[in-house]
């Protein structure tokens, strides 16, 4: 699947729309697509941008339907059965194939010739500091050391023609990677990919342990190796069918003014303009008739808030099983909170003291020790995304006593719950919405009586009901 193929599959789903009147890049087509994802709208292809010639795609995966299609399931799965499937597909992780050549490469343009704004770059909120040519454009890098290839979703400002401002959070694998390219006086390789096999976004989002090649994760989710080239001007994989490749390098003791930008948790960072690496272009290679693609990124529910639900909650699923850890049903992390930052978890109870170890495992794994602040664990008899059963356990089984904080643990800057100059440490909670398994005397449940609710069953048609 490309992007291409995805399009059209949402158009035979009746999950497209196109817009054929003239739409501006600058706020007016961010704000369309916001509005329609608030609506629970279809997907968009903005085929009439002004100025531009290059059609725009947006609200690709902002309704589990949409999310369904692009991992091939059944259109009327849910978030947590997606979830549920991620976690089957990804046990065995399957390698890239290397192939000679692709659409990416149908057109070269040399550095000389680098401009940016050749496509339809948008302008997404009245405070952002300018055009952001990245919100569901990846980013690949190596590591110089080991040969580990990286895939990262990260925002990416156009600064001018030939540059993109970005924002490699201390401690992203792509910011791991920078130090030590720095370490060794080098500039690191980048490429910059737009559309391709949708997949890569979403695993672009995810938070996948050092490493781990996103690559494979991707090949897993698919059944098949994915079909990658080579870039141009570096050593670096290029899926073959990406729309826009941007290939470049970062000095690491280089910075320019970037930001600020809307972020995904609803607000900004607070720090507005700071002084960031940025991408020196130094060759773009694109399709025929190339598709641009952003999201609006903002308050939730957008594609970002989709695809970090899916894929932060089935990677937090998977490394609890990969501890060992028994009588875990289920975990779900809400895409109102970016996937990231509330996880729920179903547990089996076998021995006391099972709900704590199973909270601070979360809160220890790679997707949960950075920014998650809340697990919340209920019994196996609640499903982990039937928030209303959820809601009645807090109401009915969670004592305030028991729940666990601990005062210190990695934050992430965008949270915007902190202190603007204190955001490096953030505080968590292990909320026990559970019913002890140590005390002898529980609480009696009310339940049906099964025969009767079998007669009435039988009598439905009858009732009238």
């Amino acid at each position: 699947m490309d992007l291409r193929d995805y399009i059209s599959i949402c158009e035979k789903e009746n999950e497209l729309k196109r817009i054929k009147a003239e739409v501006d890049w600058d706020l007016e087509m961010s704000h369309i697509a916001k509005i329609n994802e608030e609506r629970g709208g279809p997907a968009l292809l903005f085929e009439n941008v002004k100025g531009y010639k290059t059609p725009v795609f947006s609200s690709a995966c902002t309704t589990a339907s949409k999310l369904a299609l692009i991992l091939g399931t059944p259109k009327n799965s849910t978030l947590y059965q997606l979830m549920e499937e991620w976690v089957k597909r990804t046990k065995n992780k399957i390698p890239p194939k290397e192939v000679g050549s692709g659409p990416c490469k149908e057109n070269i343009i040399g550095e000389k010739d680098v401009n940016i704004f050749k496509f339809p770059v948008p302008k997404l909120f009245p405070r952002d500091g300018g055009r952001y040519f990245g919100t569901t454009a990846y980013t690949i890098t190596k590591d110089p050391e080991t040969g580990w290839v990286n895939i990262g979703v990260y925002r990416l400002q156009a600064l001018d023609e030939k540059h993109l401002g970005t924002q490699f959070i201390k401690g992203k694998h792509a910011d791991i990677m920078l130090q030590k390219y720095k370490a060794m006086g080098k500039k690191m390789p980048v490429v910059v990919c737009v559309g391709g096999d949708p997949i890569y976004f979403v695993v672009g989002s995810a938070r996948f342990p050092a490493f781990e090649s996103e690559f494979d994760y991707a090949g897993a989710l698919r059944g098949e190796p994915m079909e990658v080239t080579r870039a141009e001007t570096c050593d670096l994989p290029v899926p073959k069918d990406a729309e826009i490749v941007i290939e470049g390098e970062v000095d690491p003791d280089e910075t320019r003014p970037e930001g600020p930008f809307g972020e995904y948790t609803g607000y900004y960072s607070g720090v507005g303009t700071a002084q960031r690496n940025f991408i020196k272009i130094k060759c773009i290679t694109h399709r025929n008739d190339p598709i641009f693609w952003f999201t609006t990124v903002g308050r939730a529910v957008t594609d970002t808030h989709m695809t970090m639900a899916i894929a932060y909650g089935a990677t937090l699923w998977q490394e609890l099983l990969a501890m060992g850890i028994p009588g875990i049903k289920g975990v779900y992390c809400p895409p109102e909170g970016a996937g990231r930052f509330i996880a729920i978890i179903s547990l089996k109870q076998m021995y006391p003291g099972h709900v704590n170890q199973v909270g601070t495992a979360a809160i220890s794994t790679e997707m949960g020790h950075y920014g998650l602040k809340t697990v919340i664990i209920v019994d196996d008899d609640i499903d982990p995304w039937d928030i209303p059963r959820v809601l009645w356990a807090l109401a009915f089984r969670f004592q305030p006593s028991r729940a666990q904080i601990i005062s210190r643990g990695r934050s992430t800057p965008l949270d915007p719950s902190l202190p603007i100059d204190q955001r490096d440490i953030t505080s968590r909670i292990i909320i026990d919405a559970t019913i002890p398994f140590e005390w002898k005397e529980k609480p009696v449940m009310i339940e049906l009586d099964p025969e009767v609710v079998k007669r009435v069953k039988e009598r439905w048609a009858e009732l009238g009901l």
